[in-house]
């Protein structure tokens, strides 16, 4: 199997996006969705907490992999702090409370 190239799956199980690659580089681009779901995602998003949690998960195994390069796993590590420092950030803020749009009023703490 070429590992510089990655084969499409079987035509019988697979999707138009789904490939068969080395763990590595399924790590990696499973990492790169994350960060772009992240960046999409929108701040009032519940889940971009998680994300970043799966985020360090990954970036931890990518910068300890015996097939990444010495260099790459010291960025990788690097990458790894920053979303760290994001998480511990998150973590000490709580959850975020949704911010009322104009169309809805906040709710009354007590009825009538």
């Amino acid at each position: 199997m070429d590992t510089l190239h990655p084969q499409p799956a079987p035509d019988d199980s697979a999707d138009d996006e789904e490939y068969l690659l080395p763990s590595v580089d399924a790590l990696m681009a499973g990492t790169f969705a994350l960060m772009t779901g992240y960046a999409q995602a929108g701040t009032e998003c519940p889940n971009r907490g998680l994300i970043v949690k799966k985020l360090v998960s990954n970036l931890f195994f990518l910068a300890n992999h015996p097939q990444v390069a010495p260099p790459m796993r010291c960025m990788l590590g690097n990458l790894r702090t920053r979303w760290q420092i994001l998480l511990e950030d998150t973590a000490a803020h709580g959850p975020r409370e949704p911010a009322p749009t104009a169309s809805w009023h906040t709710a009354p703490g007590t009825l009538q």
